[in-house]
């Protein structure tokens, strides 16, 4: 016979698993989404700021979205539209937003725009923003006030927090069981400007007095596996020294003030600040998880350029304070990076690091976008990818990324796979391969244009495809990225996925003895020799090599299952010389390879 008290805690025990649709696994470097039981990539794009603050808005961008390809969208929740009286919440716009993506096949991850947004606290309330007194705000050093919250104020944490906890809680309510929303944002690119901390009294105190002691603590058993830039804080300002481990374990060990620990200057200022931005998420985040299990992130507006701290949004989750955001907020899942400089492969290389999965909430939507996305799933293992502002974007952009995403929708079964989060390895197993993910990401441009990779006894020579001699376009000024993805399906056996690449096989013996030719137009030798009598005695060739057996163009079924297209051959693989995809063009290629 159920007592009350037995009934109750069924209740609540079926509530939290009607709720924990979503989860992030993580192995090592490998990790996926888990949603409804099944693993996904997300394939996203995240809306402009004010593209979901109507109705109307809503209910004409999440069929837009479908089209364009993608399975996920990222969408502001805006506490100003919220809670635009204190105390009063109004959900309409985040519930429109879930049944609307829901109709159209969609998942959803929310941006809480609450406290910061870029920094600035242009999100928050009326209410809020009007009550200095009580909701003050960071402080310059010459004491300027800035239009940005002080993460050191206890009222607002708990107005933040309140709402924040409001909309976890509408969430788990109205979504709990059916998993349309799969991740939330806490906050956006939070970090200091102007200066690279703040300097209200309540800052100046804590700043003055000993670094807390989880940070040393956490730092001390991790020193081994610390960020470079922050062992070399920890070693004076300079290059940290492998024989100075035992000083630094000593001087962790006896604490001491910011400046103490970690030198003078601005660096100090954004550690300190980053321990107490991450202190602030951390918060919101075991709020979050009382009520809704869905995994949590929290991204960054990149330090580049170089900039100085308090020039670009100081303390966020970088990479180089990586290790202040995991000692200080555990319970967030993810550190994300917003790529839209120069360098994307450096910037992404950045993140994707053991227990931080690279999952990119935003990037530049331009005409590179699907081979970028393309490229980090592949190289990377990402969980996900989102150019910036899709709904505003223009032809070629979209283009570009619908293009990239429909490639990337039908290999997705064979890259999780490859990761441990394919179920039953259908698909591994028809191919012969037992285990392991051997994938590689290309990426090029005019100035980086070639890629060679090893694996095992075969050499994969990877170029964007205007290094071949004979496309008119390669004279541009610039050109379009050429990127895609390498995935291993057995011994002699790959598919090249991509646009404007050209992939060479070759034994590493037969890479080790290539000679360089320059070649004309038509393939061949760019002008003739002027020896007479033949060519020019060579090195004996030792060694096999590798020739292609055919290369097919193919497609993939929602099962993993490899459908036949048509047969590349002859001119389109230079009479097997080479794999080819053109620029402009979006291809899977099956490659047979074999020896003699």
């Amino acid at each position: 016979m159920f007592t009350r008290k037995v009934l109750i805690c069924l209740l609540l025990s079926a509530a939290v698993q009607a709720v924990a649709q979503s989860a992030l696994e993580i192995r090592g470097r490998d990790a996926w989404l888990e949603v409804g039981g099944k693993p996904m990539l997300i394939l996203g794009g995240e809306l402009s700021n004010s593209a979901a603050t109507c109705v109307g808005d809503i209910d004409r961008v999440m069929p837009e979205m479908k089209r364009l390809g993608l399975n996920t969208v990222l969408v502001p929740a805006q506490w100003d539209l919220i809670e635009p009286e204190e105390g009063k919440f109004d959900f309409t716009l985040i519930g429109r937003t879930i049944d609307k993506a829901r109709e159209n096949g969609l998942k959803v991850v929310f941006l809480w725009f609450g406290a910061w947004k870029n920094s600035m606290s242009c999100y928050a309330p009326l209410w809020f923003k009007e009550d200095v007194k009580r909701f003050p705000r960071a402080v310059t050093a010459t004491g300027k006030p800035m239009e940005i919250a002080s993460a050191f104020s206890d009222d607002v944490l708990e107005a933040d927090n309140r709402a924040f906890t409001k909309l976890m809680e509408y969430i788990a309510a109205n979504d709990g069981d059916k998993s349309t929303v799969i991740m939330v944002q806490v906050e956006n690119e939070i970090g200091m400007l102007e200066d690279a901390r703040d300097h209200s009294p309540e800052a100046d105190k804590l700043f003055e007095g000993e670094v807390p002691d989880d940070l040393t603590a956490y730092l001390l058993k991790h020193l081994d596996g610390l960020h470079p830039w922050m062992l070399g804080r920890l070693a004076g300002g300079g290059q940290h020294r492998p024989g100075s481990v035992k000083a630094l374990e000593r001087k962790l060990k006896a604490g001491g003030t910011w400046r103490g620990l970690f030198g003078d200057g601005v660096s100090t200022d954004e550690i300190f600040m980053a321990y107490h931005y991450a202190k602030y998420v951390e918060r919101l985040a075991g709020s979050a998880r009382k009520v809704h299990g869905l995994p949590l992130y929290v991204n960054a507006a990149l330090n580049s350029r170089g900039r100085k701290p308090g020039e670009y949004p100081s303390a966020g989750p970088l990479a180089h304070l990586i290790d202040v955001w995991r000692c200080a907020a555990p319970g967030i899942d993810l550190l994300a990076p917003d790529i839209y400089d120069t360098g994307f492969k450096g910037w992404a290389a950045q993140y994707a690091l053991d227990g931080n999965p690279l999952f990119i909430p935003e990037s530049r939507c331009c005409e590179n976008s699907g081979v970028r996305a393309m490229y980090v799933f592949g190289e990377h293992g990402a969980i996900g990818f989102c150019p910036f502002a899709i709904d505003q974007s223009d032809a070629a952009s979209r283009t570009s990324v619908s293009g990239g995403y429909a490639m990337l929708a039908q290999l997705a079964p064979l890259l999780l796979e490859r990761r441990g989060g394919g179920g039953d390895g259908a698909a591994l197993r028809r191919s012969g391969v037992t285990g392991g993910r051997d994938t590689w990401g290309l990426l090029f441009d005019k100035d980086d244009s070639e890629r060679i990779i090893a694996d095992g006894g075969l050499t994969m020579t990877c170029r964007h495809f205007f290094t071949l001699p004979w496309d008119a376009r390669a004279k541009a000024g610039t050109w379009p990225e050429g990127g895609g993805l390498i995935i291993k399906l057995g011994r002699n056996d790959y598919i090249v996925a991509g646009n404007g690449i050209v992939v060479t096989f070759q034994t590493s013996s037969e890479k080790e003895q290539e000679e360089r030719r320059t070649l004309g137009e038509d393939g061949f030798a760019a002008s003739g020799s002027a020896a007479d009598g033949g060519l020019t005695a060579k090195p004996a060739f030792k060694g096999g090599r590798i020739g292609i057996g055919y290369v097919d163009e193919v497609s993939f079924g929602s099962d993993g299952g490899m459908k036949y297209v048509r047969r590349e051959n002859g001119d389109q693989t230079h009479q097997g010389r080479h794999v080819r995809i053109s620029a402009g063009e979006n291809k899977i290629l099956h490659v047979r390879l074999y020896e003699y």
